[in-house]
């Protein structure tokens, strides 16, 4: 099960690392150039009480939050680095955020639906990976510790 987890784990980092830069740079190079604008962005009527004036900003921080925190957990995950289930449920958290975040401000579309299920998949697959949803480890684990036992002292003589 932790061998399909991990592998499972790793090809939704990698999705979500790809697409995240890609619509970053979507976002960062439609706000450069306006004659692109059209076709990269979302119209700016979805900036209108939000913190941006362009969506300049929101694609760096695609880029940085979102594909970055991916990509460092990719490797992490790919290396066994110990590390590793910290930084997927990062990346579970900051597309399940984003996504959340977005929702406030841009009208509901079915990506907006793929990547909130994707990031909690990535916090699903990385609780399988700590053991914690694994029935047999569950079943094991206790707060119980017996007591040593007490033997009677060597008499010496």
């Amino acid at each position: 099960m932790v061998r399909f987890s991990r592998m499972t784990l790793l090809i939704i980092q990698a999705f979500v690392a790809v697409t995240a830069l890609a619509g970053g740079l979507a976002l960062m190079i439609g706000s450069i150039d306006p004659d692109l604008a059209s076709v990269l962005i979302p119209p700016g009527d979805y900036l209108e009480g939000s913190p941006f004036r362009s969506y300049l900003v929101p694609g760096l921080l695609l880029i940085v939050l979102v594909a970055g925190v991916h990509a460092i957990a990719f490797v992490a995950v790919l290396t066994e680095s110990r590390w590793k289930t910290m930084f997927s449920a990062a990346g579970g958290f900051a597309c399940a955020i984003w996504i959340f975040v977005q929702m406030v401000y841009i009208p509901f579309s079915f990506l907006q639906a793929l990547y909130f299920v994707i990031g909690l998949a990535e916090l699903g697959l990385t609780m399988v990976m700590l053991g914690i949803l694994d029935e047999v480890t569950a079943a094991h684990r206790s707060t119980f510790v017996p007591a040593r036992s007490r033997r009677a002292p060597h008499a010496h003589g």
